[in-house]
């Protein structure tokens, strides 16, 4: 049963050149239709995979930090309803830092948000030119300040591993962050995907990404400043004091089971992957049709299942149990690693066992995508 729920909130009102909604830009929403709808859908998963109480949502997507809050307010009262809360469940909701978002803080807690996730992406006013953001340092400052004071727990992202992005330069940034007292921090590194703005901006040269070499230098400094100041790493990107872990995020890393509700929302509950229809209007016509916003529903292998669990598994600092995935999905636990090949970079310092875990030490979460590859049982790959 699902113990996690995921709402995603499509709606962005300004476009962004990096965002993947654009399409969903809207001056203004029916704020009563889409209540319907998402309470609708959310009775469906409740009914599917209800039983036991919730112990995190998570309000993500779009822009959800403008969503009205009498809808938030809503739909946690009938969440609350149809599954029962933890006494200490965490209820966070992303936001933008911009003060049109920050002005809504005090309602959205006053409608139950208890922890607030605040893309910053940098402390740099040219590097958020750079990235796309619509908000500048200034602001951003100020809506952690806001957030502080309405929400017991608050979040920030940051982006490095930037072009051009020092050592020096990352270590006098990420010390300014680490001193606005957030108890959680997702330092991640700037990617580059494909058929994307900044894919077509290094093509035609606009910029050269940093190289493998000088970024895992940042990411060691990264480990060394966050454990200093008491942030360790739990996960190869997010770091938090002891306690403050995003426990929904770990619900994923974990690999237990969430419902997932809102247009283009995935969800991992009793053995099927679900997803919901990405286009608004798809979606509000597949609840009116069906009483559901599903797009597909398909049943997962156990093989493909444990292959899930390894890969997202091993990107915490706690490793994987072998013997009770095994258990879950009924195989042997040898069947689940290559052996040769954990034994190899165990040899290298880049994995380790203990006493039936096994995880990605510090030296190899650089590495983690092709380690993956390699110590992820050879049957599961091929699932």
């Amino acid at each position: 049963m699902a113990r996690a729920l995921y709402i995603h909130w499509p709606f962005c009102l300004k476009k962004c050149p990096y965002c993947d909604f654009n399409s969903h830009v809207r001056d203004r929403v029916d704020a009563d239709a889409w209540q319907a709808a998402l309470l609708a859908d959310m009775q469906h998963e409740a009914a599917v995979a209800g039983g036991e109480h919730l112990h995190s949502i998570f309000f993500g997507g779009g822009t959800p930090s403008l969503m009205p809050p009498a809808l938030v307010a809503a739909l946690l009262q009938e969440a609350e309803r149809l599954w029962g809360f933890d006494p200490d469940i965490e209820i966070t909701l992303e936001a933008n830092p911009s003060s049109v978002e920050a002005a809504n803080f005090a309602e959205l807690a006053k409608a139950g948000v208890n922890r607030v996730s605040l893309g910053i992406q940098s402390l740099e006013d040219d590097t958020l030119q750079f990235l796309g953001r619509l908000h500048g340092v200034d602001e951003a400052l100020q809506a952690i300040a806001t957030a502080q004071r309405h929400f017991a727990r608050v979040s920030i992202d940051l982006i490095y591993a930037r072009p051009g992005q020092t050592p020096e330069m990352w270590q006098e940034e990420l010390a300014r962050a680490l001193a606005l007292g957030t108890d959680h921090q997702s330092l991640y590194q700037l990617t580059i995907e494909p058929n994307t703005r900044f894919a077509t901006d290094v093509r035609r040269g606009a910029f050269t990404p940093l190289d493998d070499d000088p970024a895992a230098d940042l990411y060691a400094l990264t480990q060394e400043m966050t454990a200093a100041a008491g942030l360790p790493a739990y996960e190869i990107s997010n770091h938090a004091r002891p306690g403050q872990e995003s426990r929904h995020n770990l619900t994923y890393w974990r690999y237990q089971d969430y419902c997932g509700i809102g247009p283009g929302a995935h969800g991992r509950r009793i053995g099927a992957a679900t997803e919901r229809h990405k286009k608004p209007e798809n979606y509000l016509a597949a609840v009116e049709a069906g009483g559901h916003g599903i797009k597909t529903e398909r049943p997962l292998g156990a093989a493909e299942q444990a292959s899930e669990a390894l890969l997202v598994g091993l990107r915490l600092t706690e490793g994987v149990d072998l013997a009770s995935l095994a258990r879950r999905f009924g195989f042997r636990a040898s069947e689940l690693v290559n052996g040769p090949k954990v034994n190899l970079y165990k040899r290298k310092g880049l994995v380790w066992e203990d006493r039936g875990l096994i995880g990605v030490t510090a030296a190899g979460m650089p590495l983690l995508d092709a380690l993956l590859g390699e110590i992820v049982g050879d049957g599961l790959v091929s699932a």
